[in-house]
């Protein structure tokens, strides 16, 4: 706790005390300890590899895919999307945030995708042996966030407007332009269309997302290997400047159809990466989502999942990850992919910790728990910074008030289900 926030405020009486004054003094949810920083860095670098996978596909997929009926080479990412240049990494970067890498594939990335876990082989044999970039671990967090609609910001009303409904309408006449069969099945169900390309224009706005993260995450990867990240609240800033630096990138929906580019949700629109895109992918992805298939029923009328949407608490901040490991479940596909990344110092860890290797994706699953909540803590912290006070402000009204904004948000882990009680210990593995 900082001098001032304990001079000024008597002790916190939250069931979370420890956690409240550890915020008040500009750290984070997770305790700061070499162990943690470690599994924390070693996680965001093992999934940024993928991640950069992650953003091309869907890109592409919104972009170039669009109303394909028969989308089954969507996962094959022509060279033009390999080589597409990050906004954020590379000599040409709007924002130059990963300062050794290229903006193009990361080459780890393009190694695994030329020999995955067995050898060489076509691309098409890689794919049906599953021995690949699991892109239905992204779907799934794009799902996430357009079936948890009514997030915050202006991109997701902006959706059901009269605007949007007839840029969706030129892009789909002119994608089926020539094809009368499917030009006739959109007059019969012009919005089962229109939603599909809703559904789209939610794989552009996580593409976008995610290309920011995935330097992000590289560039504190490297900055740890350099010595430069000593603390959990050193990542956690990082990560808060990072969410400051970037805030206004414009979230927007193009697609190309026979080299004429339709702009279904225009630049102009102003939407921004921090409103339209992070905020509500914290909420959908981070807090919400949905039970893994197969380990709970989604009986409603039996009151087996919530009434209320804001209810749902089956996040990672929330997920038993036990059940990781398990077919269908798509976290289980986002540690097989940063698996094949971990950084060294993580695979000795595991070794020694793991029950086997069997346990490691378990092990995986606990520490990208640990990591989320690292970031969580960012966002949490960046919004105190946005619209609250310092964490030092002399005034003990002001830091009254940045106290009851924390205690809201932590109030959201008094659940039973929440993992904030069991990453404040390093037993838990």
């Amino acid at each position: 706790m900082t001098t001032a926030t304990a001079t000024k405020l008597p002790p916190s009486t939250h069931e979370f005390a420890d956690v409240i004054h550890r915020l008040e003094a500009g750290g984070a949810m997770l305790p700061d300890t070499p162990e943690n920083l470690m599994q924390i860095i070693g996680l965001y670098k093992a999934y940024a590899v993928p991640m950069d996978f992650y953003w091309r596909d869907l890109l592409y997929i919104a972009e170039r895919v669009f109303l394909n009926p028969l989308p089954a080479f969507k996962y094959f990412l022509p060279q033009e999307y390999l080589d597409l240049h990050n906004h954020y990494a590379g000599d040409d970067a709007d924002l130059r945030i990963w300062q050794k890498g290229a903006a193009t594939a990361h080459p780890e990335l393009l190694a695994f995708m030329d020999k995955g876990e067995t050898t060489k082989m076509p691309k098409l044999l890689h794919h049906l042996w599953h021995d690949r970039i699991n892109m239905e671990f992204a779907e799934a967090c794009m799902q996430a966030m357009l079936w948890h609609r009514g997030m915050g910001g202006k991109f997701d009303p902006y959706l059901d407007t009269p605007e949007y409904k007839a840029a969706c309408d030129r892009a789909i006449k002119a994608y089926f332009k020539g094809n009368p069969a499917m030009l006739g099945m959109y007059k019969l169900f012009p919005e089962m269309f229109i939603e599909q390309v809703r559904q789209l224009s939610y794989y552009s706005n996580l593409g976008l997302f995610w290309e920011v993260m995935a330097p992000v995450f590289f560039e504190m990867s490297d900055l740890y290997d350099a010595g430069e990240i000593k603390s959990v609240p050193d990542a956690m800033n990082f990560l808060v400047n990072g969410i400051f630096a970037i805030a206004g990138r414009p979230i927007y929906h193009h697609v190309y159809i026979r080299g004429e580019m339709y702009e279904i949700i225009p630049k102009s629109c102003g939407f921004t990466w921090l409103y339209e895109a992070a905020l509500p992918y914290v909420e959908a992805v981070f807090y919400r989502t949905a039970p893994f298939r197969g380990t709970k029923s989604y009986n409603a009328q039996a009151k087996q999942v919530p009434e209320d949407q804001k209810d749902f608490h089956y996040g990672i901040l929330y997920a038993d990850v036990f059940p990781v490991g398990t077919a269908g479940i798509p976290p289980t596909l986002l540690m097989q992919d940063m698996l094949h990344f971990l950084p060294p110092y993580l695979v000795e860890y595991y070794k020694k910790h793991c029950r086997g290797e069997q346990d490691t994706l378990i092990q995986l699953g606990v520490s990208f728990q640990r990591s989320m909540y690292c970031v969580t803590s960012a966002v949490i912290q960046a919004l105190r910074t946005a619209l609250l006070y310092p964490l030092d402000d002399p005034n003990p009204k002001h830091l009254q008030a940045n106290r009851a904004f924390f205690e809201g948000q932590i109030d959201r882990f008094k659940r039973p289900e929440a993992r904030l009680r069991d990453i404040q210990r390093q037993e838990y593995r």
